[in-house]
């Protein structure tokens, strides 16, 4: 069965950084692209970065049971398609999802079992010079993000992992580690530890 991997963050904190390195850098993850009913921004390509549908069609796959979580932030809706998972059992890998502390409290519930990692910044003035360095946000947004994450942060204790993002080497390599670790788990193991034990029993 895959292994869910649940990644969230407050806006900034170099969490898409670290996802990319995360899926580049370590065989059998799949991302699961979410949807949004938010316009692309910048550079950002339907399909790579997110899903692209409106609100109508968004709330009709609401109703019709679609997606394993979704949230509405800053009043544009966010969702993860059930198919995700199933693409990540038919093809034998785990499940990278990279969703906010609603999505990640949703889906805990129903997938007790998956991972849940919280990323964020050294200190609310690193943050604030990570989202003035992305030069996206007006003056306005980058305080309502500042104000979302003290909300987001306190929330860390509902989270397997808590990963303080210094620096991109080492907190990509951290990441890695976790991913690593949690498929060493016996309880993950017991599949393919069955047979080596058979080995021994046939003498």
């Amino acid at each position: 069965m895959a292994i869910v991997f649940i990644i969230s963050a407050p806006s900034g904190s170099g969490k898409s950084t670290l996802v990319h390195r995360l899926l580049k850098e370590t065989p059998g993850l799949i991302f699961s692209i979410s949807y949004t009913t938010r316009p692309a921004r910048g550079t950002e390509k339907e399909g790579e970065s997110y899903h692209y549908i409106g609100r109508e069609e968004f709330e009709q796959r609401i109703a019709a049971d679609e997606f394993l979580e979704w949230a509405q932030v800053f009043g544009n809706y966010y969702g993860t398609h059930r198919g995700a998972m199933e693409r990540a059992g038919r093809e034998g890998a785990d499940l990278v999802l990279d969703i906010d502390v609603q999505g990640a409290a949703q889906l805990k519930k129903k997938i007790p079992e998956a991972v849940a990692i919280f990323i964020l910044a050294p200190s609310r003035a690193v943050l604030e010079k990570r989202l003035r360095a992305r030069s996206e946000d007006s003056d306005q947004v980058i305080e309502r993000r500042l104000r979302d994450a003290a909300l987001e942060i306190r929330n860390y204790q509902a989270y397997d992992y808590v990963l303080i993002n210094h620096e991109i080497e080492s907190s990509a390599a951290t990441l890695a580690a976790i991913v690593q670790a949690e498929r060493a788990r016996r309880s993950r193991m017991e599949a393919q530890v069955r047979p080596i034990l058979e080995t021994f029993e046939e003498r």
